[in-house]
């Protein structure tokens, strides 16, 4: 009985190990490929901003990044065009 647990917990052990060495060695071959291949940009999105909340769905969401409309001079901000458009203001 101790035995096989001795046995499994050495086997997790080693899968461990050497998920870790193949994780390394993978990041080594991405980062080496990298800079031959143009990779996809992702586009820049501003980090600031005043935390707003969304009134339709309740997520809160940076004035910097966030669609905004303005109903009877108050703005309200939106995570998305769909709660922008759900919006009855």
């Amino acid at each position: 009985m101790f035995r096989g647990i001795l046995y499994l917990f050495v086997a997790v052990i080693f899968i461990s190990l050497l998920r870790s060495v193949i994780g390394i060695v993978m990041k080594g071959f991405a980062a080496a490929f990298q800079g031959s291949a143009s990779a996809p940009q992702r586009p820049s999105v501003p980090a600031g901003g005043e935390l707003k909340k969304d009134p339709v769905c309740g997520t809160f969401i940076s004035t910097a990044t966030s669609i905004h409309k303005q109903v009877h001079g108050e703005t309200y901000y939106f995570c998305s065009a769909a709660c922008r458009d759900k919006f009855n203001g």
